[in-house]
């Protein structure tokens, strides 16, 4: 299989998409130790726009851009303290639910059921590395954590997933038309 070649049009993508998380990624609501927050949501919408590699590869952006300190994660934090800190699993686990997500996407020929169970997959790993995570820095047992760390958690990213990739499909397929993906990108479900 040829590799394919970053154009100048995925390499603006990239960065246009990690940048919306840094802009949506701080705004949170603090509902606890875990606050509620839109990453996921770029996240959903930037995989299934970009692609597995190119999806990820913006996430990594952000998250390398949050590391040095910039202000982009929730409630404006930034530094390797908020990673290393006890939500820090959870935007550790962004990148396996990227993974996961992007691939199902991929081999589905972008299919929107097949997407949609993916990404609760994903999120569950989100959630399993997230709140090992927490469970590890908070000393904390599994349920309270779990009743802190995930169950106030799955309405929203159940919304979160199903409206991400909607308008990760529209924002695909109009991209495709315009012609700014190869033609192997260009497979709609």
């Amino acid at each position: 299989m040829k590799e394919k070649k970053l154009t100048v049009y995925n390499i603006v993508f990239m960065g246009l998409l990690a940048a919306i998380m840094c802009i949506l990624g701080p705004l949170s609501l603090p509902i606890g130790p875990v606050p509620i927050s839109l990453t996921n949501f770029v996240v959903y919408f930037a995989v299934y726009v970009l692609g597995t590699k190119l999806g990820t590869g913006s996430l990594c952006l952000y998250l390398i851009l949050g590391a040095v300190g910039l202000p982009v994660f929730s409630g404006y934090a930034g530094g390797l303290a908020k990673l290393t800190g006890p939500t820090g699993g959870y935007l550790i686990g962004f990148i396996f639910m990227a993974l996961i997500g992007g691939y199902v996407i991929e081999k589905s020929n972008r299919n929107f059921f097949a997407t949609i169970a993916a990404w609760v997959v994903g999120t569950a790993v989100d959630y399993a590395f997230g709140t090992a995570w927490f469970i590890f820095i908070m000393h904390m047992p599994l349920g309270k954590a779990l009743m802190l760390c995930v169950v106030p958690f799955i309405i929203g990213d159940l919304i979160k997933i199903v409206v991400g990739t909607i308008l990760g499909r529209e924002v695909h397929r109009g991209l495709s038309k315009a012609g700014m993906f190869s033609q192997h990108a260009r497979t709609e479900g």
